[in-house]
């Protein structure tokens, strides 16, 4: 898997309806929307798809209704976020029938973490158990796996081959894949450090905004790859632009209406989330416009 997914991965949020009930229907609405922008393969129940808030039948739910709208266009990944090695087990083997080509696994995110022996056996319990590809999504601060961590992960357990790398740090990254073998596929997922990344070797990258402006992410990745790198360095400041009218913690809401701004349905987070309010709005639609009179 790890290094047969390439390129512009996009993780889809997830539609809910105004009451929080999650709206099944209307994921085909998006994974046309990415796809027909380019992307090369989809991440459904991640942290930017609302995963943690999510029970195993609507994961199951969602899952199906991700894999029928897609249609073997791309490959499918299944974002597993839970508390303890029993229920990502659990989660995974529920969609083990959906042709997935790949478990994206967050890290144990709450306030405890595990010792580094006992992550190591969480991943190879799972690894056991699927027999499937999987990735580390490190992303969690208080557990948060360094560089020498990810890479006995990836060497000791048979089926985790690559890692989503989250911080900001883009030394933590360089580390990652100057270190990395050749088996081993390491995404970025710093949304402001797209265009370095790529240049620095990054096979993949998978992140928010991948989901809110897929054209020009794949514009990004394509410009970099084919030597275009004023191209890219205009879309980079553009997207970064962008980027920064997005502010934590709100992110997956404000990616849907980035979404809605080019005609996907607009869908809610479910509560506590709220929308961007009407300034982050108006910030966000300024800076869009900015970057489609480039893109046009």
């Amino acid at each position: 898997m790890s290094m047969q997914i390439r390129g512009v991965i996009a993780p889809m949020t997830t539609p809910f309806d105004e009451q929080g009930e999650l709206e099944v229907g209307a994921v085909s609405d998006q994974v046309n929307f990415l796809i027909e922008g380019g992307v090369h393969a989809l991440v459904a129940g991640g942290s930017g798809g609302e995963g943690h808030v999510l029970d195993r039948e609507e994961f199951r739910s969602l899952l199906e209704a991700v894999v029928t709208a897609t249609d073997g266009r791309v490959p499918v990944v299944a974002g597993v976020i839970t508390n303890s090695t029993r229920e990502a087990i659990i989660r995974a083997n529920s969609i083990a029938d959906l042709p997935i080509a790949a478990f994206q696994v967050t890290p144990v995110h709450y306030l405890f973490a595990p010792t580094h022996d006992a992550t190591v056996r969480h991943f190879a319990e799972l690894s056991d158990a699927l027999q499937r590809e999987i990735f580390i999504y490190n992303v969690i601060k208080w557990n948060y796996l360094p560089p020498e961590l990810l890479l006995r992960i990836m060497r000791e357990v048979e089926f985790v081959n690559g890692v989503k790398q989250s911080a900001g740090d883009l030394k933590l990254l360089s580390d990652l894949l100057l270190a990395a073998e050749p088996n081993m596929a390491i995404y970025t997922a710093i949304d402001a450090l797209l265009y370095p990344s790529y240049t620095l070797g990054a096979p993949g990258s998978i992140t928010a905004l991948l989901a809110a402006i897929p054209g020009s992410n794949v514009q990004l990745w394509d410009a970099v790859h084919n030597g275009d790198h004023e191209r890219a360095l205009k879309l980079h400041e553009l997207q970064l632009g962008l980027w920064n009218t997005i502010t934590q913690p709100r992110i997956p809401s404000c990616i849907k209406f980035i979404q809605s701004l080019q005609g996907v349905p607009s869908m809610h987070s479910r509560a506590p989330m709220t929308p961007p309010d009407i300034d982050q709005q108006a910030r966000i639609r300024r800076a869009f416009d900015e970057l489609q009179e480039f893109l046009d």
